[in-house]
């Protein structure tokens, strides 16, 4: 498996097609969560926040999105794993969800963070 010490390594090394997407889902993240950093963990692309944020990892059909289990936005439309959505490659991201979940994630860690600190 190879090493990456970089998000721009991580998305350099696919095909165009999929660097596009992995870019355009970058970019909904960023602006969602302008406050998160960006690293590799588990050797894919994760925005931390207090904590990691979200993931993301590309495949040769789908684009896996992972890091949340308490979002109860209408999933439906996509296949799911535990704690996971597949954006198929061939379709439009949904930059609406994706920015919502983030948001959402941005809250769950900041209140997490924010009940930490008040801890004697």
């Amino acid at each position: 498996m190879k090493e990456f010490s970089s998000v721009d390594e991580y998305i350099d090394g696919f095909p165009q097609e999929i660097r596009q997407k992995l870019v355009e889902l970058r970019g909904i993240i960023k602006e969602a969560a302008p406050e998160a950093t960006e690293k590799i963990s588990y050797q894919i692309p994760t925005f931390y926040l207090y904590g990691n944020l979200v993931h993301y990892a590309a495949f040769k059909n789908h684009i896996g999105f992972y890091g949340f289990s308490d979002f109860s936005g209408d999933l439906e439309e996509y296949q799911r794993g535990k704690g996971s959505l597949h954006f198929s490659i061939e379709k439009p991201l949904p930059a609406g969800l994706i920015a919502d979940i983030v948001k959402f994630r941005v809250e769950e860690n900041t209140r997490k963070a924010s009940r930490k600190k008040r801890k004697p």
